[in-house]
Formats: C-alpha cells, sequence, structure tokens
C-alpha cells in the first residue's frame, strides 16, 4: 500500500530529525536558546533538557511504529504527526522574541514534515 509505505517512510525521517534535536537540546541547551534567539537561564536549559528527552521517547515510538506497527497504528501516528509537526512550526513562528533564521528554517522543516505526512495521506493505495 503506498499511503503506508510513505507514511512509514516520514516516520523514519522524522524519528532521525527529532532524535537530532533531542541530542542537542540535552547535550546543549543554552546552543539551541541562542539558535532561536532566547536568553539562556538554568530553568530554561533544564526545560530544554526535559524537551529534548521526551523528544527521544517521541523518536523512539515514531521509529518502532514504522518499522513494526500495523497498517491502522502507521495511520494513527500519521495523523497525530501531521496536525503535531504543523502545530510545532506554527507554535515556533510564535516564539516570544524576534524571528531569526533558525526559528524560520524549524517552523519549516515542522510544516514540511506536515506536508509530508499529507501528501503521503493523499497517494492512492
Amino acid at each position: 500500500m503506498k499511503t503506508i509505505s510513505g507514511l512509514r517512510k516520514v516516520l523514519v525521517a522524522g524519528s532521525a530529525v527529532f532524535s537530532l534535536s533531542a541530542l542537542l537540546l540535552i547535550a546543549a541547551p543554552a546552543l539551541f536558546e541562542s539558535l532561536l534567539d532566547l536568553d539562556s537561564t538554568p530553568a530554561l536549559d533544564w526545560s530544554m533538557r526535559m524537551i529534548g528527552i521526551t523528544l527521544v521517547a517521541l523518536a523512539g515510538n515514531m521509529f518502532s511504529v514504522s518499522l513494526r506497527g500495523s497498517d491502522a497504528s502507521v495511520r494513527f501516528s500519521g495523523r497525530v504527526m501531521q496536525v503535531s509537526a504543523f502545530a510545532l512550526g506554527v507554535l515556533t513562528l510564535l516564539i516570544p522574541t524576534q524571528l531569526a533564521w533558525f526559528s524560520v528554517t524549524y517552523a519549516l522543516v515542522g510544516f514540511g514534515f506536515s506536508l509530508a505526512y499529507t501528501m503521503a495521506f493523499l497517494r492512492k493505495n
């Protein structure tokens, strides 16, 4: 089925992107914050690391579903990620600081993944 095959590929790609983000958030939260033009504080560093750990779990689940999930679970995960990726793009653009090149790029990545999920859903079986 083309739809399921496409969704599995997008889930794997999304898992890779989230894994890279998670590593950066955990290892160097202040760098991530500076790329977003946010002032680094111990509290924000802690929050970024918490988000990073959550992304590890999400990336692992996305990868697992893409490899071993039933068609129904792949469709469900694809819908969740389609909406979540779009919301991530919107939320990134609403950052409480001036938009920097990284913020815009990160938002475009979110919108791009949402579009990729949408295109996979539109492919005929």
